[in-house]
C-alpha cells in the first residue's frame, strides 16, 4: 500500500492526484464503465461487476444503474440492500451499508473532506477522509447526501434531501438541512 493510500484509509491528509490513487480510480471507472452500459436484463452481468469491484456485497444485495464511487473496493454492503438510480459513493474512507437497507435515487455518501482553511493543502490537492456507516434497516430517501464521518443507527429513516451532517441514532426519523431528529421510531 502506497503512503497516500495509507493517509487516506487512517483520516490523514493526503494527495489526491497520487498516481497509485488515479490508477486505483481509473480501474474502478472501466468497471463503473461496464456496469453502467449493461441493459435492463443483464442482471447476472451486472452482478459479477459488482462483485469484481466492491470490498463485498451481500446476498440479494442490488445497485441500479447509474452508479459511480471512486475505488469501490472500500465500499461493504450487506445482504438484502437496494441502491436506487445515479447513487454516488465517493469511498475515499471506507463505506459500511448494512443488511436491509434501502437507498434511494441520487443518494449522495460522500467520505472526502477538503481544508477549510489551508488554502495551499486545497489548492495543491491535498484532502482527508473519513469512514460512513449506515445500520441495518435503514432508509434513505431520495436526494439524500450523508456527510463525512456519519453513523446513521439502525431502524433509523432519513427524509428525501436530506444534508445528514452529524450522526443519527438507531430508531430515528431525522430530515432536513441540516438534518435533525423528527422523532423516534418503534
Amino acid at each position: 500500500m502506497g503512503e497516500n493510500r495509507d493517509r487516506m484509509l487512517h483520516g490523514e491528509l493526503y494527495r489526491d492526484n497520487d498516481p497509485d490513487l488515479v490508477a486505483s480510480r481509473v480501474a474502478c471507472g472501466k468497471l463503473l464503465d461496464r456496469f453502467n452500459a449493461t441493459e435492463a436484463d443483464q442482471n447476472e452481468e451486472r452482478r459479477e461487476i459488482l462483485g469484481e469491484l466492491l470490498g463485498s456485497i451481500g446476498a440479494d444485495s442490488w445497485i441500479m444503474p447509474r452508479f459511480q464511487c471512486d475505488y469501490g473496493t472500500y465500499i461493504s454492503i450487506g445482504s438484502n440492500s437496494f441502491l436506487n438510480y445515479d447513487a454516488i459513493l465517493l469511498d475515499c474512507a471506507p463505506i459500511t451499508i448494512g443488511d436491509d437497507v434501502s437507498i434511494g435515487p441520487r443518494a449522495q455518501l460522500l467520505t472526502a473532506l477538503h481544508p477549510m482553511e489551508d488554502h495551499e493543502a486545497r489548492r495543491t490537492r491535498w484532502e482527508s477522509a473519513l469512514p460512513i456507516t449506515i445500520g441495518n434497516n435503514v432508509w434513505l430517501g431520495g436526494g439524500v447526501i450523508v456527510c463525512p464521518g456519519v453513523t446513521i443507527g439502525d431502524n433509523s429513516v432519513i427524509g428525501a434531501g436530506s444534508v445528514v451532517t452529524r450522526d443519527v441514532p438507531s430508531h430515528t426519523f431525522a430530515a432536513g438541512n441540516p438534518c435533525k431528529a423528527i422523532r423516534a421510531l418503534p
